[in-house]
């Protein structure tokens, strides 16, 4: 029955039905499952790729779980890491994006953040991310697994990114997706250093053999727990929540108490500390690690070829 109901969805934006298109390149970056795939550190790359070009882009998301008046998690991030990128969350991303080109004219691309499904909105790139640890050839659609949508949606796809490389094989699974007619590169998500909660930086290197505490609320805890322990860490204490979880002052008084017991640093996620510092106590304690997309060679000249494609031929 899901997969019905998403093949006639599907079916009218392929007609065209109740599709807009604006007057500047539009490109997506999405997924097919639930769940973290690492959308945000890619938008971040190809936010920065735009304006390496000389461009002024935007980013347009939905802004899931925010509460009226406050910024989402996710939200909160891109505002904090790309503080000169306008973005604008909003359900209905017609309407948000029509009046971000109304106020700031000088936009000139929109990065879609999460918006594989979200077909309202023409876009002349497709990006679709595709975790190498959870790969979609052996799932299933929603509520049997966790698709949202057939894997031979990814017949859509401009480009295909496998995330996670570093964490799984990728040679059968890249096979597996070329049939899809999309070029496929690989990534990984690498840490580039650390913050502390009053910003202040520490290397690559600096959770080496420390106690640490590791508190997040994302859609793929396990990738970071890796993580976290690939950088040497000693995890003393897990605390984890569902994905945009929203962190209370009761929440963050227990987690503080563990680490204090544990005499560990707390290690948490950017979309995480948006939220925990408002209640943070110990701040010099959090540690917070900048994300970094790293592409091979060939990643990179198949990624910009996509993107130069866009720009060259407009919206």
């Amino acid at each position: 029955m899901y997969r019905a109901v998403v093949a006639r969805r599907n079916r009218s934006f392929d007609r065209g039905e109740r599709v807009t298109r604006f007057g500047v390149p539009i490109i997506s970056v999405g997924n097919l499952s639930v769940g973290g795939t690492g959308k945000t550190p890619t938008v971040r790359l190809i936010v920065e790729r735009l304006r390496a070009r000389g461009r002024t882009p935007a980013i347009a998301m939905r802004g899931y779980s925010s509460k009226p008046g406050e910024l989402s998690d996710e939200e909160a991030e891109y505002r904090d890491t790309l503080p000169d990128t306008p973005v604008v969350a909003q359900p209905d991303r017609v309407a948000g994006i029509t009046r971000l080109l109304a106020t700031t004219p000088a936009i000139d691309a929109v990065v879609l953040d999460d918006a594989f499904q979200h077909r309202y909105v023409a876009r002349d790139l497709d990006i679709v991310l595709v975790d190498a640890t959870r790969p979609p050839t052996t799932d299933r659609c929603l509520p049997a697994g966790w698709l949202r949508e057939p894997i031979d949606s990814l017949s859509r796809a401009g480009l295909i990114v496998i995330t996670r490389s570093d964490a799984a094989p990728t040679d059968t699974l890249r096979d597996e997706l070329a049939r899809f007619g999309a070029p496929v590169i690989a990534s990984s998500h690498a840490w580039d250093g650390f913050t502390d909660g009053s910003a202040t930086r520490f290397p690559t290197d600096h959770l080496s053999g420390y106690s640490v505490v590791v508190c997040c609320a994302i859609g793929h805890p396990a990738a970071f727990l890796r993580q976290c322990e690939d950088a040497g860490a000693r995890i003393e204490g897990v605390v984890t929540e569902r994905d945009h979880h929203d962190w209370s002052g009761d929440d963050v008084a227990s987690i503080e108490r563990l680490a204090l017991a544990q005499d560990a640093l707390i290690v948490t996620t950017h979309k995480d500390w948006v939220k925990l510092r408002d209640h943070a106590v110990d701040a010099a304690r959090y540690r917070i690690p900048d994300l970094a997309v790293s592409l091979s060679d060939e990643g990179d000249r198949i990624l910009d070829a996509a993107l130069d494609r866009v720009l060259s031929s407009g919206p």
